[in-house]
């Protein structure tokens, strides 16, 4: 305990998140003890009902970097100033030279502010903008507010004769993620952190492996997040064979089905370049760098362009903070 911050082990935290239903998954226990296993330092706390769980990554010469994904989490409208001084204390006991909050709340939204001395961040984690599909209503409901040809696309694959399932052999589905990868240009984890993803959050439903075949071979998978009333596409590939039969298309919507299944009622397909709808809809066709290469599959299955809210940074080493955003110019 820190003055009146009660730092709270992972069984706490459990405790503590009872109240808040609705937390995004990044808050949850198992995210930070997945992280925990890949080189970050893991801190919970509490103060007037209000919390965290910030992740630290340890630099030399004992400084650190925090980063407090979609957080945090408090009754009311703001977070107390208590929460603030909290955080602060938090981040100065690890040596962080600056901390970067994604706040869990979009912009359109409004109703979040970020006290003095917390500044915009040059360098967002998560992506900025997203599509949100709604679950809410039928089956036909849903279909009817996507694209007629992803609709088109769905029914060609189950008539091609791909079927999805759960599955559970993560090093074929890495294996899939780095044919990915190497394709469209995006880095990809280890098998490790896959299959550790998987074992934290797939034993109590939050998580699932669905994998789209014809034929008994693996076209396409992904892995699917689910937490209260949200789901997340998060981790996504597919194989270079058959792609005429539309696997990922008929594997989206399975995901979704068996999002709404657990309870889920919006389904975020985790990250669009971030633009306005007019300029997404005047230049996909003819853009693939970044997340444009997936915005035109993304955009037909119907969900909303949203857009977080901007990620701040609170400084503590203005020098080496200064620093580090140099050398980050130009790096994506």
């Amino acid at each position: 305990m820190m003055s009146d911050v009660h730092v709270l082990s992972a069984q706490e935290w459990e405790h503590f998140l009872e109240r808040y239903p609705e937390a995004h998954f990044l808050q949850k226990r198992e995210w930070g003890e997945l992280k925990a296993g890949f080189g970050w330092e893991v801190v919970r706390f509490e103060v007037e009902g209000s919390g965290a769980q910030v992740l630290f990554r340890r630099l030399p010469l004992g400084w650190s970097i925090g980063y407090l994904p979609k957080g945090p989490l408090f009754p009311g409208s703001q977070p107390p100033v208590s929460f603030w001084a909290a955080l602060d204390r938090v981040c100065r006991g690890k040596r962080a030279i600056f901390c970067t909050l994604e706040a869990d709340r979009w912009e359109h939204e409004g109703g979040f502010a970020f006290p003095p001395p917390w500044r915009p961040s040059p360098r967002p984690i998560q992506p900025l903008r997203t599509l949100v599909v709604d679950l809410r209503g039928s089956e036909a409901e849903i279909l009817g507010r996507m694209k007629q040809k992803t609709r088109y696309n769905i029914r060609l694959a189950e008539k091609k004769g791909v079927s999805v399932r759960p599955w559970q052999d993560l090093e074929a589905f890495h294996r899939l993620m780095e044919v990915t990868g190497q394709r469209d240009g995006f880095g990809v984890h280890s098998l490790e952190y896959y299959r550790r993803a998987w074992e934290l959050f797939h034993p109590s439903g939050q998580c699932e492996l669905l994998m789209a075949e014809y034929a008994a071979q693996p076209l396409a998978a992904l892995m699917v997040f689910r937490h209260g009333r949200r789901a997340w596409y998060v981790y996504g590939a597919s194989s270079d064979r058959e792609r005429n039969r539309m696997p990922t298309y008929l594997l989206q919507w399975e995901a979704m089905r068996w999002a709404r299944a657990q309870g889920a009622e919006e389904y975020d397909l985790w990250g669009v370049p971030d633009a306005d709808e007019a300029t997404l809809e005047a230049h996909f066709t003819e853009r693939q760098d970044g997340l444009w290469g997936v915005y035109r599959f993304k955009r037909g299955f119907g969900g909303e362009l949203r857009r977080a809210l901007q990620a701040h940074d609170r400084v503590y080493a203005p020098a080496l903070y200064a620093f580090i955003r140099y050398l980050q110019r130009g790096v994506s």
